[in-house]
This record gives structure tokens, sequence and C-alpha cells, in this order.
């Protein structure tokens, strides 16, 4: 039964790497903020898929350190985060393009407008 619960996670984390790989991917080679910003929360999503795995397949089964609620705590957390995040970054995005009606992050070289 174990190894079906091992090979279980090691699906749902080879996803998260993928995602993760992904979102890197966008930020590194994409030059439009948005796109970038899109890529961001494709990689804090990643994350969240890695906590409830760990959440759902833990490394010490009936352990009485934490809980399987632990991960979805995180996850909860990490999503709070990236709304924060997303709003203001589309708050310095939109400010930006009202100033130089461009969003080409290479563009970004100098911090006033």
């Amino acid at each position: 039964m174990d190894f079906f619960h091992a090979h279980q996670a090691q699906h749902y984390l080879v996803l998260a790497a993928m995602l993760f790989a992904l979102g890197a991917a966008g930020v590194v080679l994409r030059r439009n903020a948005i796109i970038v910003l899109m890529s961001i929360e494709l990689m804090l999503n990643a994350v969240n898929l890695t906590f409830l795995a760990f959440s759902r397949f833990p490394l010490v089964p009936n352990s009485p350190m934490g809980s399987f609620l632990t991960g979805h705590a995180a996850v909860f957390f990490v999503i709070a985060t990236a709304a924060a995040e997303a709003s203001v970054g589309l708050a310095i995005i939109i400010a930006v393009f009202r100033s130089r009606t461009s969003i080409n992050v290479d563009e970004f070289d100098t911090l006033k407008l």
C-alpha cells in the first residue's frame, strides 16, 4: 500500500515541478509584464500543489507532529499572498502603462516615471 501512496505523491510532485519550470521559463523568456505576472502566479500554484501533495501523503504516516490540515493552511496563506501580489503588481503595471504607454519589461530601466 505504501508503494501506491509514494507513486501518487511522485506524480503530484512531478506535475508541480513542471508547472514551476513553466512559470520560471515564462518569467525569464517573456517581455510582457502581464505575462510575467501570470507566470509568477503559475509558480505560486505549483508551490500550492506541492503543499497539498505533502499534506495528502505525509512522509511519516500517523505522525503526532502536525496534521493533514497544515498543508491546506499553508495553501490559504499562499493564496492570500498571491492575491495581494497580483493586485499590487497590476496597479504598478497600470501606473507604468499610463506614463510610458508600454508594458514591455525591457523598458523598465529606471525607477522614475
